[in-house]
Parts: structure tokens; C-alpha cells; sequence
């Protein structure tokens, strides 16, 4: 019984399989299935030694740098009983974003959490990681959950003007250059959202802000660190302000006819205190 399947730009079709990994070639999609694979279906700490470089840099900031602590870490993960399902996987170049869901995950902070995990890939080993992570919360005013929704890659043509269109409604709208391009960006016809509190369509966003700035805590975008994409997805890791927190937000967009059509995110709180020095970007 497969967990996930998943067909890349090349037709590699990488399967997770219960505790074990089939994958083709070494490329930077099948090495991420793969070290996630060793950590939370196989528990399998020989393989995550191939797996992860020894001095991996960790933006987790619950976790210290290197391969050590997190290899270290498996025998709990096992007993924890924790279980993972990647929804959606995506990459450009050695950029690689799984959009996972992780139960039974107390040692990460939650029973149920949703998570955007980026790896850096270089010589067949996961050498850079980034995550962030938010409690599984009911569905939104729309019946949609942080995890349903198109997961199939297309317009691989598009990559890099979808990407450009994305880049350019961070900037103008979420960074507040230019906010009223938001139709330049956004479908007026079609936009499914699955943040936990917003509605479907413009209306339902418009929404969500106009409560959020009368509350006296309204969403502010600062900056910008990575943008990934692969056909219609685009993934944006920016941080600002949240509920008069020091916040990071990974923003999943699909985009359609030169429009974004739908919407996944997680927003977590950026802590002061850090197991690392690499900073959560």
C-alpha cells in the first residue's frame, strides 16, 4: 500500500512505500523522499547516515546543527509511533519542498501537524534544511483542510513565468508595494484557499484582512528568502508580522492561465532562543 506517488519532469515515479524507499537515479527529488523515508517510516539510521551530510545546516530551531542529533533522534521517533504522508513535492534545481503531514508528532510540538519542509541537495545528501510547522487545525469557513486540493505538477513550460508572477504578488501585495494589483495577480473566478481561517475567493481574503487590521493585528509581510517552483507550484518563505509576533510564513501558490488559482501556507512563530546559529532563513 503506497502512502504517496508522485510523477517528476522526467516520468521518475518515486514511491513510499510503509518502510521502505523505490526510487530512480539520485536526483535531488528522490535523495529528499528518501532521508525523510529513513526518518519516519524505516527508522533507519544507516541509511540516514548516507543520507544526510554530517555537517547539515539546520534552520529547524529546535534541532542543533550537524547529522548527529537528528540520527540520534530516530530510536524516539520510532517509539514515539510517529507517521508522516507527503501531499505534495516539488523542486527546482537542488531546492526540494515537501507540504507534509506528521501524526502522532508530540516530539515536533503536536499530535497533528502540517508542515513545508525545504532541503538543499548537493552530492546525493540532504546538506540544508528548512522547515516550518503549525498545528492541524479544522477545516476553513470553505470545508477545505491545509492538505486537500490539486497536488498534480503541470505547465512545466511555465516554471519560470509562473514563478516571475508569484515573485511580483509577494512583493506588490503581500509586501504592501502595490496592493491594489491584487487581480493582477489573483483569480477573481477561481481561488481556493486553505488557510484555517479564510474563506474561498477574494472575498473571502478580503475579509480575513479587513478583521485582522480592525483587531489591531494585521498581517505584515517584511521580506522575502526563497521562492521555489516547479510548472504551476510556487513556494514563497517570507517573514513579517502575525498577531504582533515575529512570525515566518511559507506560502504555497498553484497558478493557472497566468492567474493563482489556489492557496496553501503555514505560519509559525520565529523564537528568540535557537538550538542553532543558522538563523530560521
Amino acid at each position: 500500500m503506497k502512502d504517496t506517488i508522485f510523477k517528476t519532469a522526467g516520468a521518475v515515479v518515486i514511491s513510499v512505500c510503509f518502510g521502505m524507499v523505490a526510487f530512480a537515479g539520485d536526483m535531488p527529488k528522490d535523495i529528499a523522499v528518501a532521508e525523510m523515508a529513513s526518518l519516519f517510516k524505516s527508522f533507519d539510521q544507516d541509511a540516514a547516515r548516507h543520507l544526510i551530510a554530517k555537517d547539515v545546516v539546520q534552520h529547524n530551531q529546535q534541532v542543533p546543527n550537524g547529522a548527529a542529533p537528528l540520527i540520534d533522534l530516530i530510536p524516539k521517533l520510532k517509539k514515539s509511533g510517529i507517521s508522516s504522508t507527503t501531499h505534495r513535492l516539488i523542486a527546482e534545481g537542488n531546492m526540494v519542498v515537501a507540504h507534509n503531514e506528521y501524526k502522532n508528532a508530540q516530539l515536533f510540538g503536536g499530535a497533528h501537524l502540517a508542515a513545508f519542509d525545504v532541503f538543499r541537495i548537493e552530492d546525493g545528501q540532504v546538506v540544508e534544511h528548512w522547515d516550518n510547522i503549525t498545528a492541524v487545525t479544522p477545516p476553513n469557513p470553505s470545508g477545505r483542510t491545509q492538505f486537500d486540493g490539486t497536488t498534480e505538477i503541470t505547465d512545466l513550460d511555465k516554471t519560470e513565468e509562473n514563478k516571475e508572477l508569484v515573485t511580483n504578488f509577494v512583493h506588490n501585495v503581500l509586501q504592501g508595494k502595490a496592493p491594489g494589483k491584487i487581480t493582477d495577480y489573483i483569480s477573481s473566478e477561481t481561488y481556493l484557499q486553505h488557510n484555517s481561517g479564510v474563506a474561498d475567493g477574494l472575498e473571502g481574503l478580503n475579509k480575513a484582512i479587513k478583521a485582522m487590521i480592525e483587531a489591531g493585528t494585521p498581517m505584515t509581510y517584511s521580506d522575502t528568502h526563497m521562492i521555489i517552483a516547479e510548472g504551476n507550484f510556487v513556494l514563497t518563505a517570507s517573514e513579517g508580522q502575525f498577531m504582533g509576533k515575529h512570525s515566518a510564513f511559507y506560502d504555497l501558490f498553484r497558478v493557472d492561465d497566468g492567474k493563482i488559482v489556489e492557496h496553501w501556507d503555514v505560519i509559525q512563530e520565529i523564537s528568540e532562543k535557537s538550538a542553532n546559529d543558522s538563523g530560521k532563513f
